[in-house]
């Protein structure tokens, strides 16, 4: 009988270890488990969804972020089945989604990042020496949009700026690099912008107002021939060397860069005193996508992921200010002596950009 009893409690025994280890693995599984979300996103962030902190602090919140790349406004051509948000790099083609899609409001907006123009130091001092640009003892500045556009609008060259001579890469035409306005946000913003000034600080609210600025707007834009549909190649080419002098980038992009302590060589940043900030704003899909979209505003460590990459949280400017103090030789925290301006409506704002590109576009 006693060994009977003993083959039983074995058994006993290695069965209830056997159900401990089961439980502790399932237990395991649901604790690291995440919910796959898919994302259609603007370029600029996909650095920040491919940080091994961000991928791991999502799924200590329980996501799998999987997301694929667009231009902002080239979003609206996507179809968009099976995915749980779009992520464009501002308000307006936001917007354009929400409504082709019957999102409900509010939209969620995490952060945002002003847009600069990056020069090298030689092309800054000649813009300051020819009050287009004021520049200090720091590597950053303001640029005189309203100068600037006039400069553009009469075809001015760096030959004809005082101080040019010697600088053998500044030459021809006076312009600033942007993406296309019809595909990219940075684009249209830029023409947002530029068209408040040209337009005696009157936001186009139809299209007579588009009619009045078209010919400088366009001229902006068809001097520099063929333009990328994203500000990573346009940014990219600037650093290594090549390309234009003046590339108008987001701010996040050279906070990045700076935070990981790589070269940068001469660059000097120039924040235009009249610009339109880029506010990045999920579209969510599906609810799942909401969430997501909520959770990159309001928790303390994806904020502090995406201040790492250069982009300002919304409402949380100390938390910007207090991670970006040792890069005030390039960043303007407080953004001093920076108009941010009302941005058009979505289709406002579109036929602006399509009159930009058209070739017969200052004479329809």
């Amino acid at each position: 009988m006693r060994r009977i009893f003993a083959i039983v409690l074995a058994v006993f025994l290695i069965g209830g270890v056997a159900a401990a280890v089961v439980a502790g693995r399932e237990e395991q599984d649901s604790s690291t488990a995440t919910k796959t979300v898919r994302g259609v996103i603007g370029s600029e962030k996909a650095e920040f969804f491919g940080d091994p902190d961000v991928v791991e602090a999502l799924a200590a919140r329980g996501y799998t972020v999987e997301t694929e790349t667009s231009g902002s406004w080239a979003m609206e051509g996507l179809d968009l089945k099976g995915y749980d948000f779009a992520f464009p790099s501002s308000r307006a083609p936001a917007e354009e989604l929400a409504r082709a899609h019957r999102v409900r409001r509010p939209l969620p907006r995490p952060f945002y990042s002003p847009l600069v123009v990056v020069a090298h130091r030689a092309a800054a001092e000649v813009l300051a020496g020819n009050g287009l640009a004021a520049l200090g003892a720091k590597r950053s500045g303001t640029l005189d949009m309203a100068a600037f556009l006039d400069a553009a609008g009469d075809d001015r060259t760096w030959q004809q700026l005082k101080g040019s001579r010697g600088h053998g890469e500044l030459s021809g035409t006076l312009f600033i690099s942007s993406t296309d306005p019809t595909s990219s946000s940075s684009g249209a913003l830029y023409l947002a912008a530029a068209s408040y000034v040209a337009d005696g600080g009157r936001v186009a609210d139809g299209r007579a107002a588009v009619d009045r600025t078209a010919p400088l707007m366009r001229k902006l834009i068809s001097v520099q021939g063929a333009q990328q549909t994203s500000t990573d190649a346009a940014f990219g080419d600037f650093v290594s060397g090549a390309g234009n002098p003046l590339v108008l980038v987001y701010e996040s992009q050279v906070a990045a860069l700076l935070t990981r302590g790589e070269d940068v060589g001469d660059l000097t940043v120039l924040y235009p005193d009249t610009t339109a900030n880029s506010d990045h704003t999920v579209v969510p899909l599906t609810e799942e996508g909401r969430t997501l979209g909520e959770l990159l505003g309001t928790d303390e460590e994806l904020r502090r992921l995406a201040i790492r990459h250069g982009f300002r949280p919304q409402g949380a400017a100390a938390e910007f200010t207090a991670a970006t103090a040792g890069r005030t030789t390039y960043l303007d925290q407080k953004l001093t002596g920076v108009r941010q301006v009302p941005v058009p409506a979505s289709e406002v704002l579109r036929e602006m950009a399509r009159r930009a590109r058209d070739q017969e576009g200052d004479r329809t």
